[in-house]
């Protein structure tokens, strides 16, 4: 799998860099929890080996089903690692249910996300929110494990949303071990990668958050709406160019936003706008960094020679990360597929390995990067099975939290059914 492979057509190259970007997951994962390590190099003074993330375990929980359904790996393998997963978690650090950003994956302690960060050493909503889309969406994948499925919904029950609400209006994304809320503490406002937030919290039978604070907070920020017009595609939400492709990814790795509409957008027309002017960008480029062209763009938080930088058409860098084409496959096939063959054919033996491709690179600097995100790496799987088949936006837009939540929230979708369920 490691090398390079020129000639395959263009359904089992994608098939090939799929699978190898699964092996993150697959080969690994913490082997005490189960979970996903944060990233395979770079650690920023964390240890790699024992750092696991809350977001990137729920994206490589998907992953891996992706792996089991193609039978990249047995489906039963997959379930075990399920299981002792699901064990770490009930035993876990948690606050109000919710769980930390990052955590030890032997002991399941807390770390703080950023060191000496006092406002950032409880729980992070918004990780917890990409942890319980992928776990629910193993629920609905292996129903031979009724047990494990009942175990996820009481981890997703005891999630209070409902605790991370300040003063009756805004949902927080971090929190201390404690109250009051510190003066750093983030308000989860749109247009950003935290839709899921609202969305499962407004679903929870237990602890729900109230349809006000999407209505009244989330989708009246300042950066929420957008509609201008960049090289001829209207952007209906985000900020100016729209950002890191990450904020329109993420939302939808679950959640299939083909016919999603609320009052504010349709949300398969903000993925693809997205994804088409951050190429649009690229096609420009306005800085002349060398190798952007209609082969080789996307913009989106990853590592650069100097550290760690959300790429964006306002905060480019020279730097091409490749899930941000890849995994915007289920927007634009016809504009992905020309950059898949071109960092696989012809960058692949700077790029390419055991586990995918490298987290980033830039031609302009002659920079590789050493790292491999899970965050990175289980959009590329995911991004491209929906293409391919959907699977994971079957599982995971037709669990119940999932339905209750858009309904409470007003959206509509096809794949709703009966608005009075």
């Amino acid at each position: 799998m490691a090398g390079v492979k020129r000639g395959l057509d263009d359904a089992a190259l994608r098939d090939r860099i799929a699978e190898a970007s699964a092996s993150y997951f697959l080969d690994w994962s913490h082997p005490v929890s189960g979970m996903a390590r944060e990233r395979s190099a770079g650690a920023f003074g964390y240890d790699v080996e024992e750092t696991v993330c809350i977001g990137g375990t729920g994206f490589g929980v998907l992953a891996q089903i992706v792996a089991a359904e193609r039978g990249w790996r047995p489906r039963r393998e997959i379930l075990d690692r399920l299981e002792r997963l699901v064990g770490f978690l009930e035993q876990a650090d948690r606050f109000d249910g919710v769980f930390p950003h990052f955590m030890n994956g032997t002991t399941g302690h807390l770390l703080p996300f950023m060191a000496g960060n006092d406002g950032d050493d409880g729980g992070d909503l918004v990780e917890t929110a990409f942890l319980m889309t992928g776990l629910l969406g193993a629920a609905s994948y292996f129903t031979e494990a009724p047990e494990i499925g009942a175990r996820i919904e009481a981890l997703f029950d005891a999630v209070d949303w409902a605790a991370h609400i300040r003063a009756g209006r805004e949902v927080m994304w971090h929190h201390k071990r404690g109250r009051p809320w510190p003066d750093t503490a983030l308000p989860i406002r749109g247009w950003n990668e935290a839709m899921a937030v609202f969305i499962l919290g407004a679903g929870s039978k237990t602890h729900p958050l109230p349809p006000e604070v999407y209505h009244e907070s989330w989708a009246q920020a300042p950066a929420f709406r957008n509609g201008r017009d960049y090289g001829g595609i209207t952007l209906p939400l985000g900020p100016d160019w729209g950002g890191p492709l990450f904020l329109s990814q993420y939302p939808f790795l679950g959640l299939d936003p083909r016919g999603l509409i609320d009052a504010y957008a349709d949300y398969g027309v903000q993925a693809r706008a997205h994804a088409l002017i951050n190429r649009y960008h690229c096609l420009v480029n306005p800085h002349g960094w060398a190798g952007y062209g209609p082969d080789c763009w996307g913009l989106t938080a990853s590592d650069t020679p100097g550290g760690y930088a959300a790429h964006s058409p306002t905060e480019d860098l020279g730097v091409i990360t490749p899930t941000a084409a890849l995994s915007s496959f289920p927007y634009a096939p016809e504009e992905a597929m020309p950059v898949l063959r071109h960092l696989h054919d012809d960058l692949g033996d700077r790029i390419w390995g055991e586990a995918g491709f490298i987290d980033a690179f830039s031609p302009a600097h002659d920079w590789v990067a050493e790292s491999r995100l899970a965050i990175d790496q289980a959009p590329i799987v995911i991004g491209l099975e929906n293409h391919r088949s959907g699977l994971i936006w079957r599982l995971v837009s037709n669990r119940p939290e999932m339905q209750r939540g858009l309904r409470r929230l007003g959206f509509r979708a096809p794949y709703l059914g009966d608005a009075s369920a």
